[in-house]
């Protein structure tokens, strides 16, 4: 799926496709309000990709210390870039 096309399931789809991975599926989940059901999703899954998803969350929530321990476990700098941006970021690396 390209981030075209994952922005438009995002804005026209009543769920995100079944194809996506978790940490892609958690972003979808965010983008539709759903915070804590993206979460839920992260928080399940060990994988790199899932910790820098986590990170942002917290990062979104306004708990900077504990996305702080998130990035590093994603092997990521800490974002400071508007939260927007740094969701298609991710998206887009993950979609790749």
């Amino acid at each position: 799926m390209s981030f075209a096309e994952f922005e438009r399931s995002v804005a026209g789809e009543p769920a995100p496709p079944a194809a996506l991975p978790g940490p892609v599926r958690a972003l979808w989940l965010d983008a539709r309000g759903e915070w804590a059901a993206a979460h839920t999703v992260v928080q399940e899954d060990a994988s790199r990709d899932a910790a820098w998803v986590h990170a942002y969350l917290h990062r979104k929530e306004g708990d900077e210390g504990n996305a702080g321990y998130w990035y590093a476990r994603a092997g990521r700098p800490p974002s400071r870039d508007p939260l927007g941006v740094e969701w298609a970021r991710i998206a887009r690396t993950l979609l790749e």
